[in-house]
């Protein structure tokens, strides 16, 4: 069984274009300038869009907030680097030297973008949202059941900010304390400063990544349950 044909019996799908397969499995790292950013782009989109549809029609009572809040919970990087370890897109992922000797196929920013693209390629290749639809609901399985039964918590920087104006105290501050690695690998230092809280600082991937991290520190530093 050749590499692509594992692959397909993982996602369910047979590409009649594989090149489009190809693309998406190609990251940013690697020289030239075809890479899967576009269709990661178009996936993000396509994704959005099935997840909100499924929860409108699943949710029939809940309100906005609720129901973007679910829909964050199934569209996160953790659960899409998930999803795709699950799917061992890691395996066939095409990087860089660079990206190959840190390790980057077991990123979780690299997963997350990969699953995305993916997404988009089987959009184009098959020219019919329903095939992304069935695909989706497939790869979620469980996960996409399971949300019925589960109320996901605000992320952190919405916990801390509505903890402070319920207190009548000022909105935290972040500033971007450092920005280190290559441009396809950053690494952001924020801070995190809260009137008569002091100041934290937080790491990730992403400059919203290293916010997330500082509230969360933030939030343990205020005795507030995380």
């Amino acid at each position: 069984m050749s590499d692509h044909d594992r692959l397909y019996r993982g996602l369910g799908y047979r590409f009649k274009q594989p090149e489009l397969l190809e693309l998406a499995l190609t990251h940013r790292s690697v020289s030239g300038n075809r890479n899967n950013e576009r269709l990661e782009f178009l996936g993000d989109s396509i994704l959005g869009m099935l997840v909100a549809e499924y929860l409108f029609q699943h949710f029939p009572k809940e309100k906005e907030g609720r129901l973007t809040r679910l829909r964050a919970s199934l569209v996160n990087q953790d659960m899409l680097a998930r999803l795709a370890r699950e799917l061992h897109i890691g395996d066939f992922l095409r990087l860089g030297s660079g990206e190959l000797k840190s390790g980057g196929f077991r990123r979780d920013s690299i997963l997350a973008d990969g699953f995305e693209a993916i997404l988009g390629a089987i959009y184009l290749d098959s020219g019919d949202i329903a095939v992304c639809r069935d695909c989706l609901y497939r790869w979620y399985g469980e996960h996409l059941a399971n949300v019925e039964s589960t109320s996901p918590a605000k992320d952190p920087k919405s916990r801390l900010q509505e903890y402070l104006q319920a207190h009548h105290r000022e909105l935290p501050v972040y500033t971007v304390l450092e920005v280190t690695g290559a441009d396809h690998d950053q690494h952001f230092r924020v801070a995190c400063e809260v009137e008569g809280g002091g100041r934290v600082d937080g790491e990730g991937a992403s400059r919203r990544y290293a916010e997330q991290a500082a509230a969360v520190i933030m939030l343990k530093q205020l005795g507030i349950e995380t």
